[in-house]
């Protein structure tokens, strides 16, 4: 009798063991994506002191810091678009924030989410979403299992436009005077943690923090007693949540015991809107809704440890197109060329495997903005320049202070045609549901 039993058990085992392996061989993803934070912001970056970011800073000690990690847009929607398609937003149009609130996310492109779950993943998305507040856009229509969040820029205190897609896929808005967005996305995220902890999860968690308008509890405020500017005190406060919340999702993922089984990314979707927040850029000009590196570049960590190196930098230039293609790859996915991604595996470049450039060349499109990166020299047309294209080295000149367009005149003209034919096969930036701005030159999806 015991022998039969045995043997049952084996042939179980055996059964089970390819599942077993595929989930073990499967890391968790978490995406933190602050709003508005500057690139000067966290203490790691060493610009800023008078906010401590001990949570934030422990990525960086066990994991990399990008210090050129940039986005594909200068602002909210767009740069979310680019996150979750790994393709630049202008291919498809999704070049302002009025195409979320218009059309949203085009049915066409296929989100991380999706195509997570189609490995096995359970996906969540907590937080602002931002990709169209149309039914068929949510984030459960869009590949995630389960949303908690808001459709797009809400109060912290009573959000107005709040889905609970446990409870309902409709809009409502919270009326609980306790709840603070940040916290609550807090607990959520690690509920849903806990819930899901025996399978492979995608946790999308993206923070309205640190986006106007200005509020926080008075518990977060008393952490700031010297600091007298009320808006820069609020802020402060603000931000101090969410490095607790950040540390709260974290501290689930140790006590699950899946840290080395966990790749984790916390970036910025746009530089900071200084004037309007505070959030400190650093030493680079301009900021959020300009092509300058001030509204580009991007506080950018990866963590994912005993596989990425923990407590250096990466020097070259990457993007947040690159964190589908990642994802997906230790995810055991392959992307396929129908695909056509605009971002690429970062880690053969982290581990060291590949020495080259991730990107040899970065672009940007926003209305009459633009700007081209082609190795370290960057020509840009920007808000708050000469309304010329203007070429900087970024290795001498990371706050683009020396114009050297009159001096190299040959270099303006290879990158503007660079970023000319680049542009044209864009989506027009007059018609959002156009693929490509000719026929058949561009034919991504």
């Amino acid at each position: 009798m015991k022998h039969h039993i045995y043997l049952r058990l084996a042939s179980f085992l055996v059964l089970l063991a390819p599942l077993l392996s595929r989930a073990e061989s499967q890391p968790n993803v978490i995406i933190f994506y602050a709003d508005d934070l500057g690139w000067g912001e966290i203490t790691a970056q060493g610009f800023s002191k008078d906010i401590p970011t001990p949570n934030i800073d422990s990525l960086a000690k066990n994991g990399l810091r990008f210090t050129n990690g940039y986005v594909a847009a200068t602002y909210c929607s767009p740069s979310r678009a680019g996150l979750m398609t790994g393709r630049y937003p202008t291919r498809f149009g999704h070049e302002f924030n009025t195409v979320a609130n218009a059309v949203g996310l085009r049915a066409d492109q296929t989100t991380m989410a999706t195509r997570l779950k189609t490995l096995g993943y359970a996906t969540a998305a907590v937080g602002k979403w931002h990709l169209g507040a149309q039914p068929e856009n949510r984030p459960t229509k869009r590949g995630f299992d389960e949303f908690f969040g808001t459709l797009a820029n809400t109060p912290f205190f009573h959000p107005t436009n709040f889905v609970d897609s446990r409870l309902s896929n409709e809009v409502r808005e919270v009326t609980d005077d306790a709840f603070y967005t940040t916290d609550a996305y807090a607990d959520r995220a690690t509920e849903w943690l806990e819930k899901n902890k025996s399978k492979p999860c995608f946790l999308y968690l993206p923070f309205n923090a640190l986006h106007a308008p200005l509020q926080a509890p008075k518990k977060y405020l008393d952490r700031f007693p010297n600091i007298a500017d009320e808006k820069r005190k609020t802020f402060a406060a603000m931000m101090s949540s969410m490095d607790d919340a950040i540390g709260r999702v974290l501290a689930k993922v140790r006590a699950l015991g899946q840290e080395e089984n966990t790749l984790i990314f916390f970036i910025s979707d746009n530089g900071g809107p200084t004037a309007s927040t505070t959030s400190n850029n650093g030493p680079l000009r301009g900021f959020k809704m300009t092509t300058f590196e001030g509204g580009t570049r991007v506080p950018f960590i990866a963590q994912w440890k005993g596989k990425i190196p923990a407590g250096k930098t990466y020097d070259l230039p990457v993007m947040n197109l690159d964190v589908l293609p990642t994802a997906i790859i230790a995810a055991g996915g392959k992307p396929e060329a129908s695909w056509n991604l605009d971002g690429v595996d970062l880690m053969p470049y982290l581990t060291g495997k590949n020495t080259s450039r991730p990107h040899s060349t970065l672009y940007w499109r926003y209305g009459p903005q633009w700007a081209i990166r082609d190795g370290d020299m960057k020509l840009v047309v920007s808000k708050g320049g000469s309304g010329k294209p203007e070429l900087y080295n970024l290795a001498d000149d990371i706050g683009e202070s020396k114009d050297l367009a009159a001096a190299q005149s040959d270099k303006v003209k290879e990158l503007q045609a660079m970023w000319n034919k680049w542009s044209a096969e864009q989506a027009p930036a007059s018609a959002p549901n156009s693929e490509g701005g000719k026929k058949n030159k561009n034919k991504k999806k």
